[in-house]
């Protein structure tokens, strides 16, 4: 059985953040901090050494695959910010419409800069997610 390689780490969110370059950067990593925890309800927490994570679920593939991951989350790396809406990003097109400069991937949303897009629309989407995700693993 594989499991996923993404796991929770002892690492303070805090800590991680202080570390990230440039000061831009870590300050919207510090505003999405406080956003995704108030949006989820669950503390924010390291998973692996470069994603701060909100919740988990536990999945279960077809091929055999499980493990647990986060429910949303966020990693402040140098060339972009990257949100992780976990149910992915193909029911999300009016929202997107709405969202500002942006770049996604399967799960992966890519933003330049907080100020790029709008943050209230972004946390639109956090709670639809959420919501999905509770539909799809219930807790």
């Amino acid at each position: 059985m594989a499991t996923n390689k993404t796991q929770p780490t002892e690492q303070t969110p805090l800590g991680f953040i202080d570390q990230v370059e440039p000061a831009r950067r870590k300050d919207d990593a510090l505003v999405l901090l406080e956003l995704f925890e108030k949006i989820s309800g669950a503390p924010p927490r390291m998973w692996g050494a470069s994603i701060i994570g909100y919740g988990q679920y536990h999945y279960k593939y077809e091929s055999g695959r499980e493990g647990d991951f986060m429910r949303i989350g966020f990693s402040p790396r140098k060339a972009n910010m990257v949100v992780y809406l976990m149910p992915g990003y193909q029911d999300f097109s009016k929202e997107l419409a709405r969202l500002g400069k942006h770049r996604i991937g399967k799960s992966c949303l890519y933003i330049n800069k907080l100020a790029d897009i709008d943050l209230a629309v972004l946390e639109e989407m956090a709670t639809k997610s959420l919501a999905l995700m509770a539909d799809k693993y219930p807790e």
